[in-house]
């Protein structure tokens, strides 16, 4: 087999290799505080059912900067309140670390939020075989670049 396919069926085979290792999501729900009371309750966990400790908390208002609102606590907690009269779809982001993040798309009318109408999005933490995917891709360019700069003109 000529050195010119080694590189890219290596490259090839680290691409389809099966994962090894799998990461675990976020998943986060929100509560209202109390019944008369405007803050909210943040409860997030890892898939596996371990509270997401320590993570960031932010709140992005529609077309705004993201505020920082807190980190959640041991028991993957977090309790705070919406700007006074906020309104619009608002983002909640739980920043696990490590690339383990969770959305929650929140409408708020009237500076209260429709816990009914949350949705969530999960961001999926990159792969094993992908990072080793990649890895093979930038192991088989350097290698043809090096043949290409051995050969003679």
């Amino acid at each position: 087999m000529s050195r010119q396919l080694i590189a890219p069926l290596l490259g090839l085979g680290l691409l389809v290799a099966p994962a090894t290792a799998r990461a675990h999501g976020i998943e986060s729900s929100l509560t209202r505080l109390q019944a008369l009371s405007d803050e909210l309750t943040l409860q997030s966990q890892f898939s596996s059912g371990e509270p997401t400790r320590d993570a960031v908390v932010r709140l992005v208002p529609p077309g705004g900067a993201p505020i920082e609102v807190g980190r959640t606590d041991a028991q993957g907690q977090l309790s705070f309140a919406l700007p006074k009269g906020a309104s619009g779809d608002w983002e909640v982001q739980v920043d696990g670390g490590a690339g383990h993040r969770d959305y929650l798309e929140m409408p708020v009318e009237g500076g209260q939020a429709q816990l009914d109408r949350v949705s969530q999005h999960h961001a999926r933490p990159l792969g094993l075989a992908s990072l080793a995917g990649l890895g093979g891709l930038g192991a088989a360019a350097m290698l043809l670049g090096l043949q290409r700069i051995r050969r003679p003109r």
